[in-house]
């Protein structure tokens, strides 16, 4: 195809993509797909924005009932592939947004050398000391979340640990949540609240704050923090079916 064909075919695909746009993703999504009453933002959301053109492709044509959005895989694979398109001029990016690193190999690291999971927790799966991170990634750029590995914030401590000893022999380690001149809340590694009466205690023993561990640079090499990143990015994408989710 010479240039002056590639330059008349251009115009043509964009305003098949938004006419088709138009009569049917607008009256939910908004002519600017910056969401509406009945369906979300499409252009801004880094969820959708991550998908690739594929993954929206297969979005559009199968729909996803779970979320009322009907299949349009009648109107044939090549206007799904204009309304993609113009859905990427929408998003001024020509493209999805591209994530380094391996997602499958960060969950991998993230529940196992990283060490990750000793405190904080994703999807349900993890330790209760730190923040859940399952939505933490969310719209954050892959080197803001490398950073935030690399280079914590000092301030940034899961909370402090106590070793509380009743008189009955009990043994509770965890994370204060609460504490009062009366009373002690820990919560264990499994998740479980335990209330403990000082006047009950034989012993409470504080241990140093646990922080962010600030040696990440130097114990995952440059690929495997790129993993890392790309698997608490991951657990943001929507879900596309008949795909595995890392």
């Amino acid at each position: 195809m010479d240039r002056q064909a590639q330059h008349q075919d251009s115009p043509r695909t964009e305003s098949v993509g938004q006419r088709s746009f138009a009569s049917r993703c607008a009256g939910c999504h908004g002519l600017d797909g910056r969401g509406g009453e009945r369906a979300p933002n499409i252009v801004s959301n880094p969820q959708v924005e991550r998908l690739s053109d594929l993954q929206l492709q297969k979005i559009v044509a199968d729909g996803r009932p779970d979320f009322g959005m009907p299949a349009f895989r009648l109107i044939g694979p090549s206007e799904v592939k204009r309304v993609v398109e113009y859905l990427r001029t929408l998003q001024g990016a020509g493209g999805a947004a591209t994530i380094p690193g391996d997602p499958k190999n960060g969950r991998l690291l993230f529940f196992g050398k990283a060490g990750c999971s000793s405190c904080h927790r994703v999807r349900n799966e993890g330790a209760f000391f730190g923040p859940d991170l399952s939505t933490y990634a969310n719209g954050l750029p892959a080197k803001e979340v490398r950073r935030a590995i690399t280079s914590p914030d000092p301030s940034s401590a899961h909370g402090q640990l106590a070793v509380a000893r009743t008189r009955s022999g009990e043994k509770v380690t965890g994370a204060i949540r609460n504490e009062d001149n009366f009373s002690l809340q820990l919560q264990t590694t499994d998740g479980i609240f335990h209330f403990v009466m000082k006047a009950d205690l034989e012993s409470l023993e504080y241990q140093a704050q646990a922080s962010m561990p600030t040696d990440y640079g130097e114990r995952l090499n440059p690929q495997q923090l790129d993993d890392l990143v790309s698997y608490l990015h991951s657990l943001n994408v929507v879900a596309v079916p008949g795909e595995d989710q890392p």
